[in-house]
């Protein structure tokens, strides 16, 4: 599920609004194209996007969306030399991004229930299964069908699916887990805590000091990480971390992450 922005109509850049504020310098409406938009659906600032005020651009994660959109869902047909595409363009992304991410967290979600011996495992996993499916085949709905779909109910059952995922994978975790979900952290100092299977879903943790923290299988869906210090923090195994939550926060070399998240540009040297 990873962006491929060669692929895209740069759809990030024109269907969503922005709202002026520390992540973006201006207000942009839904369906305008970004002023630093180029006509070769480039960025004009990428590699300067932090210093001239859109960090919210740097954060940001399609999970592929853009391009399917762009190449699977309208066929290669981009809004400009298309103009008639664009309004139904415009409405799809925002749709087909939130299935591509549940498709994210189902994918990781098998991969650790397969990893578990226990009998419990079984009938969620197959259940997550079957969620993918009907995911994926929503994926490659028409335009019309994709603008009529009510998300909600798939949302509300995979939820359900991810947290049983994770209540299995942390009960490995010996000892009483923290539960911190949907907890108002900011700003908190947690600088080394033991935050092993902790459930931090949906946790505020805005400016919170997490450096030298063990985060390893703790739950950090929808958690806030924006300006949180990760500096030396442990990582591995935390369940559904995306690239995107890094992006926000602050770290360093020496932050130990999955293997399959790498270190933001901004973290280095």
């Amino acid at each position: 599920m990873r962006a491929e922005c060669a692929d895209c109509f740069a759809l990030c850049c024109v269907a969503l609004p922005f709202a002026k504020s520390t992540d973006f310098a201006v207000n942009k409406p839904a369906g305008t194209p970004c002023k630093n938009l180029r006509q070769d659906f480039r960025c004009g600032i990428h590699t300067r996007l932090r210093d001239s005020g859109f960090p919210g651009c740097t954060v940001f994660d399609c999970f592929g969306a853009g391009q399917q959109v762009s190449q699977v869902t309208f066929e290669g047909r981009d809004w400009r030399a298309h103009p008639g595409t664009a309004g139904a363009m415009f409405e799809v992304f925002p749709l087909m991004r939130q299935l591509h991410e549940l498709l994210f967290y189902l994918s990781e979600a098998l991969a650790l229930t397969e990893a578990l011996p226990l009998p419990a495992a079984r009938p969620v996993h197959t259940d997550l299964r079957t969620a993918l499916a009907t995911t994926a085949r929503w994926t490659e709905a028409a335009p019309r069908a994709l603008a009529d779909f009510d998300i909600n109910p798939l949302r509300q059952e995979v939820n359900t699916l991810l947290l049983k995922t994770s209540e299995l994978v942390r009960a490995k975790v010996a000892g009483r887990k923290k539960n911190h979900r949907g907890a108002d952290l900011m700003g908190a100092r947690l600088s080394g805590a033991d935050l092993r299977g902790a459930n931090l879903r949906g946790a505020y943790l805005i400016a919170a000091d997490l450096s030298g923290a063990d985060l390893r299988t703790a739950d950090l869906i929808g958690a806030d990480l924006r300006d949180t210090d990760l500096r030396d923090a442990d990582l591995r195994e935390a369940l559904f971390l995306t690239q995107a939550q890094l992006g926000a926060a602050r770290g360093n070399p020496a932050t130990r992450l999955p293997d399959s998240l790498t270190h933001p540009a901004h973290w280095l040297p």
